[in-house]
């Protein structure tokens, strides 16, 4: 919701930040590798049991995942290496911060709450993938109720509200499948559509024009060209032939 709705004007607000850190020396890819840093501070002190600050941790590490974009179109660095180094470390960074999740929860006895972390990687792993393959086809799988931006406040109100960890993290995984379901749905809808035909210049019901260009005489010139014309005009075929069988294709008059 928030990447389709929000992250257009998000990033045109972050221009000066971007431009300013590029003048500062920053690259793109600086600020995708701190970001992957701080995700992995985060899943430690989370799986330390020290919740507030992987809160804190985790929040961090949306700044850089937030400015790298800026900084990259500020620079005129934007490129298909850096895009996927910043796919890449997204996924990286979800696996981590939710398997300090799991190690939290099972480390204070919750073992069937652990397995919670490691069901919502899977799916929201779906929802990244049909994203990818979908663009890669040419087709749009943006949208739904639960992608990466939701995924990381819904984490956040977690640790700050630990008691109610387990239950959002269950509401985290329903809402998740359904974007995926909604993806899937769209993308389907997208793949099945009939392929649009390219629209001509002219519209002609009856036919007649289509006729027309199909026939050509044995010299090359038929009665659409400008040499065809020519020849009407003047009165001369130039094949005898060839002169009156374009008229055999024009449709009769009704009597």
């Amino acid at each position: 919701m928030f990447d389709k709705r929000c992250r257009t004007g998000v990033e045109r607000g972050l221009a000066p930040v971007g431009a300013a850190l590029r003048r500062a020396g920053v690259t793109a890819d600086q600020l995708t590798g701190l970001g992957l840093v701080i995700s992995l501070a985060a899943a430690v002190a989370i799986g330390g049991g020290w919740l507030a600050l992987g809160a804190f941790l985790l929040a961090m590490s949306a700044v850089p995942d937030l400015l790298d974009g800026a900084v990259a179109k500020a620079s005129g660095t934007a490129s298909a290496r850096g895009s996927f180094f910043d796919s890449v470390a997204d996924r990286v960074s979800d696996s981590v911060v939710l398997g300090g999740f799991a190690w939290y929860l099972l480390s204070t006895g919750r073992v069937q709450g652990a397995l919670l972390p490691m069901a919502l990687l899977g799916a929201s792993s779906v929802v990244s993938y049909e994203r990818a393959k979908a663009e890669s086809l040419g087709f749009t799988a943006r949208g739904g109720l639960m992608e990466r931006a939701e995924r990381m406040l819904a984490l956040g109100a977690s640790l700050l509200f630990s008691a109610l960890m387990v239950p959002i993290l269950w509401l985290m995984l329903v809402l998740t499948l359904v974007t995926a379901g909604h993806r899937f749905v769209m993308v389907w809808r997208q793949a099945s559509a009939p392929p649009v035909k390219p629209r001509t210049w002219y519209s002609d019901p009856s036919g007649r024009a289509g006729r027309l260009r199909a026939w050509r005489p044995a010299d090359g010139f038929g009665p659409a060209s400008r040499v065809g014309r020519e020849r009407r005009r003047a009165g001369s075929s130039g094949d005898g032939v060839a002169s009156g069988a374009w008229r055999r294709h024009l449709p009769r008059p009704r009597p």
